[in-house]
């Protein structure tokens, strides 16, 4: 069973958009999983903007949960499906074909 976390990695602001200062306008997010030993993941980007009559938090207020929160759920399913195939190809790697010798020419 794969365990999977969403983090935010880096967020980037403008000094002010609409009389409000340090509007964060694009995140990195890093989704990981963990199934035992195996471990995957992958990074993704948001790009935000002030939509009228948000409640708006200071930067210096915001918190990870609220971050990733942001985050539209169907996002964060894709990314923990992205990582559940790297873990899956880890756990049983995937068969290369090979060629072979024709048999008409042996």
């Amino acid at each position: 069973m794969t365990t999977f976390t969403t983090t935010v990695q880096t967020m980037y602001t403008l000094p002010q958009v609409d009389g409000q200062t340090d509007v964060v306008v694009n995140v990195n997010y890093l989704t990981t999983g963990v199934d035992g030993a195996h471990t995957a993941e992958i990074g993704f980007s948001q790009q935000y903007t002030i939509q009228q009559g948000e409640a708006f938090t200071p930067y210096a207020s915001l918190t990870q949960a609220q971050v990733v929160g942001w985050v539209d759920p169907q996002t964060i399913s894709n990314m923990e499906a992205c990582v559940q195939g790297q873990i899956d190809s880890m756990i049983t790697p995937p068969v290369s074909p090979t060629s072979q010798a024709l048999p008409w020419s042996a």
